[in-house]
């Protein structure tokens, strides 16, 4: 794919250097997307293709009915993906942000008899269509949206339990390792799986970012004493945001 074949991409080319060479700042905002469509001799759609291209790849900003911006970095900040993952009454996928840290609620939605897709189904190690609980979680810190989740638990494990529903009941947010605990299962390990992706358009809503931009999705699931998946979960974390760490136990000899 050359920039003769596709003209976008040598505007796009064009933005990139400018905008290296400082002749825009950070913060700073484009010329309307018509000027630069007359500067560069090219129809808006082309134009346009080219500053979604720098959108995706985080360097530019669109904001309905002002513009596009060279885009400000965000803060980022670490979140420790540790040992203790859903012990001691933390929430469920919980952002490790320090004691000292800002204030984090969560969101959610739970479905009950969510009939389980192929993917899942593998994950969890069951059949194709058999009942699970779905749970969709939205993170926010200071009321502002900063990580999503979804999860599956086999209703075969908690159907008629007190603990069916996560955010229901007695140890409604406690984890999964706490509220398996209380119907006599042990949550003995858990298996996490980061990969980069790419925000949808749902997740850029919900998350207040672009669609398109890079995020990192953990796919992590929980197995108790016998090895049987107790729950699965896709974690979805903006990566302009999060940097993410994690800790690991060390055996002494």
């Amino acid at each position: 794919m050359s920039s003769d074949e596709h003209p976008y991409l040598r505007i796009a080319d064009e933005l990139r250097r400018r905008i290296a060479e400082g002749e825009w700042q950070i913060g700073d905002r484009l010329p309307s997307r018509a000027q630069l469509a007359e500067f560069y001799g090219v129809g808006p759609n082309v134009l346009q293709r080219a500053q979604e291209r720098l959108i995706t790849e985080g360097l530019l900003e669109g904001r309905a009915g002002s513009g596009t911006y060279v885009r400000v970095p965000a803060e980022r900040r670490r979140m420790l993906r540790s040992r203790h993952l859903g012990l001691h009454g933390a929430a469920p996928f919980r952002p490790d942000i320090g004691e000292s840290g800002p204030s984090g609620t969560w969101e959610s939605q739970s479905y009950a008899r969510t009939p389980a897709s192929a993917e899942i189904a593998t994950r969890l190690g069951i059949e194709p269509g058999e009942s699970t609980v779905r749970t969709c979680y939205e993170f926010l810190i200071d009321g502002q949206p900063v990580q999503l989740a979804e999860s599956w638990e086999p209703m075969a494990v908690t159907d008629g339990s007190p603990v069916l529903l996560p955010e229901l009941g007695p140890l409604a947010g406690k984890g999964v390792v706490e509220r398996m605990a209380a119907i006599g299962v042990t949550v003995d390990f858990a298996v996490e799986s980061p990969r980069p992706a790419r925000a949808t358009q749902q997740q850029a809503h919900l998350l207040g970012i672009s669609a398109g931009d890079l995020v990192t999705l953990v796919e992590r699931t929980y197995f108790d004493l016998d090895g049987r998946a107790v729950e699965t979960a896709d974690i979805v974390i903006p990566d302009s945001r999060w940097e993410i760490s994690y800790e690991l136990p060390v055996e002494r000899p």
